[in-house]
């Protein structure tokens, strides 16, 4: 009889394991995604306003990315890193792993977004003409965000406890759409050199 219940509650237990429903962000979590997604969407947007072709293929030197480039880079990466995002969310999900994670979600937003440190952008990620004009790549940026941020809007995903692995280290999926927006705002940053150059040429010449 003893043997019988032991059966019992043990089946039960694992019942209640498969109909437990994955952990979804806080609203805490999903706001400090979406404000940082729009916010950094609508600065890059405002600095590329009304910018001349001129203006948009200036370089500072041989070295140095365009403002178009620097979209470019940014559409590429907003595509690859969601990609890579996802594809952790397709493990299975193991909390086990958060003691792995040592970087706090702000800190790794503002490490990301630093532009003192200089970093060699992966070969797929290098602006390359892929969309065939500035145009088509700001729109192409426009879509990947606006989908990205309905994404975060309404998604249930537990992007806790799933995980990408990065060169520095372990991140958690949704700490890797956070690496996406803060990404986007280190470029926007270097697009705001661009345009602070002494050369940078002004409208109408």
């Amino acid at each position: 009889m003893k043997i019988f219940k032991f059966v019992l509650v043990a089946v039960a237990a694992i019942a209640m394991s498969f109909d437990r429903p994955a952990a979804t962000l806080t609203e805490a979590e999903r706001k400090y995604a979406l404000d940082l997604l729009q916010g950094t969407k609508e600065d890059l947007l405002k600095k590329v306003k009304g910018l001349t072709a001129e203006q948009l293929n200036f370089k500072a030197d041989a070295t140095s990315w365009s403002i178009a480039e620097c979209v470019e880079h940014i559409t590429l990466a907003e595509s690859q890193l969601f990609e890579f995002a996802q594809s952790g969310l397709k493990e299975p999900a193991d909390p086990s792993k958060r003691s792995e994670i040592k970087t706090k979600d702000e800190e790794l937003v503002q490490m990301v977004a630093d532009r003192s440190q200089k970093r060699q952008a992966q070969e797929t990620m290098k602006p390359s003409g892929k969309f065939g004009s500035f145009e088509a790549t700001l729109a192409e940026f426009k879509t990947q965000r606006d989908n990205h941020i309905k994404y975060i809007k309404t998604t249930s995903d537990d992007l806790r406890n799933h995980y990408n692995d990065f060169p520095f280290g372990k991140l958690d999926t949704y700490q890797t759409i956070l690496l996406m927006a803060a990404h986007s705002r280190r470029h926007t940053a270097q697009v705001q050199e661009v345009l602070n150059n002494p050369t940078f040429p002004k409208k109408g010449k």
